[in-house]
């Protein structure tokens, strides 16, 4: 008589598909774990890119640096010498000692500050020429920008030829 060996008779079968279930189970995490690709760095770790935000239209601007000179009673500050800023040329922030020029928004001293121009900046002439405050004033608008507009004081303003 042929003996016929059933799965679940045999006892060594049953624990040895148990076996095999529970390694399946414990080696899928762990080949998971040691295949996954380097994680990100954690919290502690130094920055590799600082990022700064660019001050906005909207944003207050600094008052504790001043762009301008408050000329003594009758007594104008020198303009550029040979200065040929026009409509139309291109100009170069200059002068500020870092704390770059304010654009107001007319020709005069009085007048709200729209845009904080930084050193070596460089605008566009659109406007101008204006006498306010013993200064010349100029239109200038930025090229890339047409909402960073305002009226810049010419001496702190240097014509670039191809910016």
């Amino acid at each position: 008589m042929q003996k016929v060996i059933r799965f679940f008779s045999d006892p060594w079968l049953v624990f040895g598909g148990i076996g095999f279930g529970v390694a399946l189970l414990v080696a899928t995490p762990l080949l998971l774990t040691w295949t996954r690709s380097p994680q990100a760095p954690s919290a502690d770790s130094t920055a590799l890119i600082t990022i700064i935000a660019m001050p906005t239209a909207t944003e207050v601007l600094p008052t504790s640096t001043p762009t301008e000179v408050e000329p003594q009673t009758g007594t104008a500050l020198p303009g550029p010498e040979g200065s040929d800023i026009a409509i139309g040329a291109y100009v170069q922030v200059t002068g500020t000692g870092g704390g770059g020029l304010r654009l107001r928004g007319g020709p005069g001293l009085d007048r709200a500050v729209r845009v904080l121009a930084a050193e070596e900046e460089i605008f566009l002439v659109s406007g101008g020429s204006q006498q306010a405050d013993n200064y010349t004033w100029w239109y200038l608008e930025d090229p890339f920008d047409e909402s960073r507009s305002g009226w810049g004081v010419a001496n702190f303003l240097r014509v670039v030829q191809n910016p």
